[in-house]
Formats: structure tokens, C-alpha cells, sequence
């Protein structure tokens, strides 16, 4: 750790691994539920459950997008923080704001509307909050000793993505044109801005654990950044298929839909490439794995499982469905979340002097998360299939659909547990790390 600021970051991590906790926790309840075993419900109803798992995620996502930008601008732009004081009152305030926000949750105070429920007050708050990161993040980079791609691509895509939480504030009396801006915020964050934010933070951790020239990785980058605007933007359109919307957005969703791809395979090329051109052996080969396998999955996840179900003439019987949430749970979990966990892992051996990243803990955290995720895709992937069959094309009522697919939840849940285990003892090992020591700033050696 060369900076006393870059200790910022340390907090956002935890405050991420705390909310980690509680999405997985709301995520059990809503498999039990599924299952028919839905005993918290005069407590917990489904509607709060899943409210509560999806805003952790993106909660936990951008506290982490947060800690990152904390521990890489320092770094890239050669300098302290601006005001490291204030990075702590906007870390308090974003805790705050989430937590008022989950527990309102349970006593029905909402908007109501998929992953932008939070009221209406917290919207100002939250928009509050993220001027005070972008003001730390782009006044720090605007006093930098030196300028580099990686700092410029991260600063944009956390720009962008705090301008397009603004449409999603806008009062509407239609439901399609509230769909409509809504998809801004959600299409435009996970399959265009967050790419940046993922790219520049894989750029940051393959220049550091793999030794590659800075100017080979960050080229790499341009080419991304590329596909990602000429794919991602007019791709938000496979949301306007069937809400409303005129006719020209399933000529112009399916198009530039099936081109969105090219950025996650562009990132899973572009990681191994820059990996096998390399030189140095790092002794963080977890923060590489994790690296590695956040560029491999993201396109196997968002891309490949995202492609297959994203023409129109497919979307029409699967959107919705649980093949839905089989390309969801894969596409957060490869692309935004171990993104953010691998930066972690490299973070924290240079912010607290414990080398923990390598232990058998780590290892099996890694193996034990992935592969849980990818037993989950698959029961996912069986129950959406047999859901779009009886639902869509037998024409079966919705809840009758429930009760006969309630025994591909068991596989889910068993699933999940193998996954879970892996995030626990993810958790357990940033615990065991202990707080940041001031003992470790100017040291070179975990970098």
C-alpha cells in the first residue's frame, strides 16, 4: 500500500461482505420458499425477500466499485486522496441510506419497482452520496501527478452510472414509459457503464499481478470499451420488446442484442492474452484466478447466456422466466462480483500485511463458489425450461407452474449451499485479515 487513503477502500470492501451476507441469507428464504416451504411469510413475504436480495446485490456491487476506485486512483494517479475524511462521511451516509432502505422493505415502504425500489426520499440521499464519491474520485484524478487509461475508464463508467440513476428518478403515470426510463438505469449500468468499471479494474489487477506493458493491457481496453457503446446502448431495446413500445425496438433490440457479446468475449481474450504475455510470477495467484475467471465467466454468463435467450422470437416465451434469473445469477456473478472479490483479494494482503490470499481457505473459496454457481445456473437453467413449457406453450395458470417445478428447487438449494460455502469462507478469510495497518504504507512488497 503506497498511500495512507487507499485505507479508505478497506471499509467499502466490508461494508460489502456485510451486505454479501444478507443477499445470501434473503436468497435461502426465497428458495424455501419456492420449494413450498414458505414459513417466514407472515414475517418475510416473498415480495420483501427478493426486494431485499436484489437491492443487496446491487448495494454490495457498488459499495465494492466504490472500494475499489478508493484503493486504485491513489495508486494510478501517483497521490493521496483529496479528502480522505469525507470518503468516510459518504461511506457512512451509502450504510445508511441501505440500511434505512432494507428494513423499510419489511414494512412496505417502497416504489415497488424491480431494483429501483427504494423510496423516493433515499433516491436524493443516494444521489447526494454519489456526488460527494464522484467529486473525491475526479478532483483526485484532476490533481494527479500522471494520467493513465485505466484511471480515465473507471472514472467515466462510475460518472456514467451515477448520471443514469437520474432517468430512474423520473415521475411517470404510464407503465411502459416508466419501463421504458427504468431500463435506463438497469440495462445501461449492468450491460454498459459496469462494463467499463469491470475493465479497468481487470486492467489494474492483470498490469499488477501479470507484469504485461501497460500500454498492451490498457489497447485492450480502447477495444472494449468499444464494443461495449456499440452494443450496449441500442441493446437496451430487447427490454422494449412486449411492454409497449413501437415495433422498430425488436428489429433494433435483436441487432445490436446479438452483437452485446462481443464485449464479454472481447474481455475473456483480452484477460487470457495479457495473462500468457506476462511476465511476472505474482505471489496473489488467487487475485489472478479470480481475475481470470471473472473475464471467462462474465462472457459465458452476460454473453453466451444472455445471447440465448435475447432474440425476439425467443424473449417472447422466456422472459420473465427462470431462464431469466439462470442468465442473471451467472452474468452478476462472472462480470460485477468477482470482479469486485478479486480486487479484493489483491487489496488485502497491502492493507492489512497478512499474506492470507493463498491459503487453502482461499483456494477452496474460489473453487467451491464457482462451482456452486454453475450448479446453480444449470438447476436454474432446467427449472426455466420446464416453467416456459407448461407456462408458455401449454398455457398452464402461473402458480400451478409453481407447484410442479418446486422439486427443481431442491437442486437449487442444494446447490446454493455448495456456493454459499465458498462466499463464507470468502468472508471468514477477509475477517481473519484483520483492519489496515498503517505499518504497511510505501511497502512494495505484496504488489
Amino acid at each position: 500500500m503506497k498511500y495512507n487513503s487507499q485505507k479508505v477502500a478497506y471499509w467499502f470492501f466490508a461494508l460489502s461482505m456485510l451486505l454479501f451476507g444478507i443477499q445470501i441469507t434473503y436468497g435461502f428464504i426465497m428458495g424455501f420458499a419456492h420449494m413450498g416451504f414458505d414459513v417466514l411469510h407472515g414475517w418475510i413475504p416473498f415480495n420483501t425477500a427478493r426486494a431485499v436480495h436484489t437491492n443487496c446485490l446491487v448495494m454490495w456491487l457498488l459499495s465494492g466499485f466504490m472500494g475499489a476506485a478508493y484503493f486504485i486512483i491513489p495508486d494510478e494517479c501517483e497521490r493521496e486522496l483529496i479528502n480522505p475524511k469525507l470518503a468516510y462521511v459518504q461511506l457512512i451516509s451509502f450504510a445508511i441510506v441501505g440500511v434505512i432502505a432494507l428494513i423499510g422493505f419489511h414494512f412496505n415502504w417502497w416504489e415497488g419497482r424491480k431494483f429501483l425500489e427504494i423510496p423516493r426520499p433515499l433516491d436524493y440521499l443516494v444521489v447526494i452520496n454519489v456526488l460527494i464519491f464522484i467529486y473525491l474520485i475526479g478532483g483526485t484524478i484532476w490533481k494527479a501527478k500522471r494520467y493513465t487509461t485505466t484511471s480515465i475508464v473507471l472514472f467515466f463508467g462510475l460518472l456514467m452510472a451515477a448520471l443514469l440513476y437520474l432517468p430512474g428518478m423520473l415521475n411517470t403515470v404510464s407503465q411502459t414509459v416508466d419501463s421504458f426510463w427504468r431500463w435506463w438505469v438497469v440495462h445501461l449500468w449492468v450491460e454498459g457503464v459496469w462494463e467499463l468499471i469491470m475493465g479497468a479494474i481487470l486492467s489494474y489487477l492483470l498490469i499488477k499481478l501479470t507484469g504485461v506493458d501497460r500500454e498492451i493491457a490498457e489497447k485492450w481496453l480502447y477495444v472494449i470499451v468499444g464494443f461495449t457503446f456499440l452494443s450496449g446502448i441500442l441493446g437496451t431495446g430487447h427490454h422494449y420488446y412486449y411492454i409497449g413500445t413501437p415495433k422498430y425496438w425488436l428489429i433494433i433490440g435483436g441487432v445490436f442484442s446479438a452483437l452485446e457479446p462481443l464485449a464479454f468475449l472481447g474481455m475473456a481474450i483480452y484477460a487470457v492474452k495479457v495473462k500468457n504475455l506476462g511476465e511476472r510470477n505474482h505471489p496473489n495467484k488467487m487475485a489472478l484466478a479470480w481475475s481470470i475467471g471473472c473475464a471467462i465467466l462474465s462472457f459465458v454468463g452476460a454473453g453466451f447466456l444472455g445471447f440465448a435467450h435475447t432474440l425476439p422470437q425467443v424473449n417472447l416465451y422466456t422472459h420473465g422466466t427462470l431462464v431469466t434469473a439462470m442468465h442473471g445469477h451467472l452474468a452478476f456473478w462472472g462480470a460485477y462480483a468477482m470482479i469486485v472479490i478479486a480486487l479484493i483479494t489483491y487489496a488485502l494482503p497491502q492493507l492489512t500485511g497478512r499474506k492470507l490470499h493463498d491459503s487453502k481457505l482461499g483456494v477452496f473459496a474460489f473453487w467451491s463458489a464457482n462451482i456452486g454457481m454453475i450448479m446453480m445456473t444449470i438447476a436454474f437453467g432446467i427449472a426455466g425450461v420446464a416453467q416456459v413449457y407448461l407456462e408458455r406453450k401449454l398455457g398452464l395458470e402461473f402458480l400451478s407452474v409453481q407447484s410442479e417445478i418446486e422439486v427443481h428447487f431442491l437442486g437449487l438449494v442444494l446447490a446454493a449451499l455448495v456456493f454459499s460455502s465458498g462466499c463464507i469462507a470468502f468472508i471468514w478469510n477477509f475477517v481473519k485479515h484483520g483492519m489496515p495497518r498503517d505499518t504497511q504504507i510505501g511497502s512494495k512488497v505484496y504488489e
